[in-house]
């Protein structure tokens, strides 16, 4: 399949159990992970018009995207996709991240299971021994390894994940398509950790090394429907920040270029 059929497109499917507007939604993420709309995002009407859908479902669609710092939303201009800046409490999204440097975003599937595990259980306010959907990959950004992710989700809800393929897809993407369930907010710590031996096997680091851990609690309208923990490579990632009176602080997430 070729770069421009990825950007086209692909029309929401009525009999689905999934409602049009995120079906939109998560065609519109897919694209924008593409690198379409480099030139800006159509407008409502445009868009409306290519999905065979009403404004007020693009609008619907488009919402949480501009909410989560994807897209701008300006008055009186198109709407574009964000680079790697987002806002404090803004989704970040390590998959959409590198895709914008243009580099290539790929995933080293190492465990995609059913399990129970008491302590991720208990992030997500759930029995010690409730089924989990557990999602463990290796991150690479031009085949360079970049970040070792594990997430947990209440299988109840979300064992479709199983039947996706991770290695070139985003979570998030594939919650929207197959459970219907879009993360909209939640709890993230980040702090400096030291690599174990394995951990720094498999970043290809030396041993010793460090790292920024990422602890998220991903929520479904207050419902804890995700928690996951990230393991990015110091050398390849930076974080820094802004601040305004008016604004606080505005963390930069920077995935580097070079290994």
């Amino acid at each position: 399949m070729n770069a421009a059929h990825d950007r086209a497109a692909v029309l929401p499917d009525r009999t689905s159990g999934t409602p049009v507007w995120q079906q939109v939604q998560g065609d519109v993420r897919r694209r924008l992970d593409d690198g379409a709309f480099t030139d800006g995002v159509p407008g409502e009407h445009a868009l409306a018009e290519e999905y065979g859908v009403s404004r007020q479902t693009v609008r619907q669609a488009l919402r949480p995207l501009r909410e989560a710092g994807v897209l701008t939303a300006q008055r009186g201009r198109a709407s574009q996709a964000t680079g790697l800046t987002q806002p404090l409490g803004a989704l970040y999204s390590l998959f959409a991240s590198v895709r914008a440097t243009g580099m290539t975003q790929r995933s080293r599937v190492l465990t995609l299971d059913v399990v129970t595990d008491a302590a991720a259980s208990a992030a997500l306010r759930l029995p010690a021994d409730a089924e989990l959907v557990h999602l463990r990959r290796l991150r690479l950004a031009d085949d360079v390894p970049l970040a070792l992710d594990e997430a947990w989700l209440p299988a109840v809800r979300t064992r479709a994940l199983l039947e996706a393929d991770f290695t070139e897809t985003a979570l998030y993407d594939e919650l929207a398509r197959r459970c219907g369930i879009h993360v909209r907010g939640g709890a993230e710590h980040l702090r400096a950790v030291v690599l174990t031996p394995a951990e720094a096997g498999l970043l290809d680091v030396a041993v010793g090394s460090a790292a920024f851990l990422v602890e998220r609690l991903g929520c479904n309208d207050g419902t804890p429907v995700e928690h996951r923990r990230s393991l990015i490579r110091a050398d390849r990632f930076s974080v820094s920040a802004q601040f305004a009176p008016s604004a606080g602080y505005r963390f930069a997430f920077d995935a580097q270029v070079t290994a």
